[in-house]
């Protein structure tokens, strides 16, 4: 596992360091230096291509900080909605190109396929270059990368190969800035504004939550940026 997330760290971290952060070299990051500093879980909004509108649940586990003002920040979400009428007729329609199914002369319209909902599990690994500004407000723009589980149901698909065809794992990609303030000594708000690229869906979003943080947790992360 370690040998699979270091890479992707390197990666985000050398797109980061093109932010105003200082003179910053790479022997500035150690892995070394991540440890757990708190949980939060948030709600939202997201606004799919392919599904409607709908709520998102996360979890998001704060990791403490790779560098100087850089922190790492594994995210789990959840979300499940509607597919769109327009999206069921494409699906339909590649579905007809399908060689099995002309041989027998049958045609699907998105009638036929019925109500579909598609959810998804996501693990994304967020890197936030984090910043203050007055009244000790904490800003942060970031990127990350993650896999999608995703998952077609309805009571017309069920137990076909078009559920086996809704039903994928992809990588995917998402970028960030969010907002986090400190209402008590372990205990914070945040929001954020998102936005997810997967090879089968993409959406911006909104959420807002709250993160419990560990004793000393806080004040790490006011040295880490340069904070109070």
């Amino acid at each position: 596992m370690a040998r699979t997330i270091r890479p992707i760290l390197t990666m985000l971290v050398l797109s980061l360091a093109a932010l105003p952060s200082g003179a910053q070299t790479l022997e500035d990051y150690d892995y070394e230096n991540l440890s757990f500093r708190g949980v939060g879980i948030d709600w939202g909004t997201i606004w799919p291509d392919k599904v409607d509108a709908t709520g998102a649940w996360s979890l998001r586990f704060d990791l403490g900080f790779l560098g100087p003002a850089v922190r790492i920040m594994p995210t789990l979400s959840y979300w499940s909605s509607r597919m769109k009428s327009g999206e069921l007729q494409s699906v339909a329609e590649r579905l007809n190109q399908l060689p099995a199914l002309q041989e027998q002369g049958v045609t699907l319209t998105r009638e036929d396929l019925g109500t579909v909902d598609w959810s998804d599990v996501s693990l994304t690994i967020d890197t936030h270059a984090v910043f203050t500004l007055p009244w000790d407000v904490i800003t942060y723009v970031g990127a990350g990368v993650g896999v999608h589980a995703l998952n077609g149901r309805g009571s017309a698909i069920e137990e076909t190969f078009i559920e086996d065809l809704l039903d994928t794992v992809t990588a995917g990609v998402a970028v960030m800035t969010g907002a986090e303030y400190d209402i008590a000594r372990n205990f914070r708000l945040y929001g954020e504004l998102r936005y997810t690229l997967a090879s089968d869906v993409r959406y911006p979003g909104f959420r807002f939550g709250g993160a419990l943080m560990l004793p000393g947790g806080t004040a790490a992360t006011q040295q880490a940026v340069g904070g109070r």
